[in-house]
């Protein structure tokens, strides 16, 4: 059984160094340094914004660092105790193995999200399906899932919309979850959701199927301003033509600005100067920029959603069977647990775990 035991000791070694390369443990020590300095800059709470983002990710490299580290340490103690051959620390070490195994592989999955947004705050949208009252009832079951599985970890989270259905139950809800890999951790909770139960809300205590939508989506970032390169403008400056009174069709005042990468072009020639022109045409050209990135950050949002979901029977992605058993299996990766309660109160990253890799196999094969 020692034999065994060092076999699942050596395995758990290997699985750790592909980790430590993987995240790059040396880089992520570097990059603490690197933010830290930034962190300690008497002017960096000038800008709110970014003085929470510096913190916010030193927080999060901190936290990957030092995971790692208290994973190494504790193999290597593991792995001491076997060396000794004392039998009681033997004893002792072997009890601790399956539950480093579990954390190891835990820590692994992160490995595994390497998505374009992945890395990136989730935005969680509930919505009740077929089923009536009893889709409300399982929205609001969902949220308080969802959020009491952030609680678990220490995830903020921040609602920003609920309502309420008329009985009894959510008929939405939309709320954020802010932390490190939310959207690529969650994102495989994207789909149609199953509850099997005897309705509370039915007299005659019949068996009720209802469904609820799960959309997760990664928070888009917007900003007010967009910077233009001047290399990107080619500015013509002519006569202007129209009404406006004799100095300004006489003088070379108007203004087009064409914006290359994008073939856009803004004329102005409602003022007298050229610099009021260029001012103003400067102005009309941000707002168009800006809102052709809204438009392309919405499309890119739809796509990563998947469009709109059909919330009925034979969609669903996963089953929570509270009756005639006790049984919540996801459909995808044959993932399953009789202990439904525990589920509903947030404890689902076997899960979420399971998802992340058969998503990972099944974006592997697509390439």
């Amino acid at each position: 059984m020692a034999a065994d035991f060092a076999e699942e000791l050596k395995n758990l070694h290997a699985t750790l160094i592909g980790i430590e390369t993987v995240l790059d443990i040396e880089g992520l020590r570097r990059r603490a340094e690197e933010l830290e300095r930034e962190a300690a800059d008497p002017d960096l709470w000038s800008d709110q914004d970014r003085a929470q983002a510096v913190t916010r990710k030193l927080s999060s490299v901190r936290g990957d660092i030092s995971r790692i580290d208290g994973l190494r340490h504790r193999w290597e103690d593991i792995s001491a105790a076997f060396d000794l051959g004392d039998d009681d620390l033997m004893a002792e070490a072997i009890e601790q193995l399956p539950a480093l195994s579990k954390d190891i592989s835990v820590l692994e999955v992160r490995t595994l999200l390497s998505g374009e947004y992945d890395e990136r705050d989730a935005i969680v949208q509930l919505s009740a399906g077929a089923g009536g009252v009893d889709a409300a009832d399982w929205t609001s079951m969902l949220m308080r899932m969802y959020t009491r599985w952030a609680e678990r970890h220490g995830y903020a989270t921040e609602v920003y919309d609920t309502s309420e259905a008329e009985e009894a139950g959510l008929k939405s809800a939309t709320f954020l979850i802010k932390a490190p890999y939310a959207y690529g951790t969650l994102r495989s909770e994207h789909g149609v959701h199953r509850l099997v139960r005897i309705s509370p809300f039915d007299n005659q205590n019949r068996r009720q199927t209802s469904f609820a939508g799960v959309e997760i989506t990664p928070v888009v970032e917007l900003s007010d301003h967009v910077d233009i390169d001047d290399k990107d403008l080619r500015i013509d400056i002519f006569r202007s033509s129209g009404p406006g009174g004799q100095g300004v069709n006489t003088t070379d005042s108007a203004v087009r600005i064409t914006h290359l990468p994008t073939g856009i072009v803004v004329t102005c020639q409602n003022e007298r100067s050229q610099l009021q022109n260029k001012a103003a045409a400067m102005v009309v050209l941000q707002a168009k920029l800006l809102e052709r990135r809204r438009a392309e950050e919405a499309a890119e949002k739809q796509r990563l959603t998947g469009g709109p979901q059909d919330v009925s029977f034979g969609s669903q992605i996963r089953n929570y069977v509270l009756h005639p058993y006790q049984m919540v299996k996801d459909l995808r990766t044959d993932v399953e647990t009789s202990n439904t309660s525990a589920v509903l109160d947030g404890e689902i990253d076997e899960f979420i775990d399971a998802e992340v890799r058969w998503r990972r196999t099944a974006e592997s094969g697509a390439n």
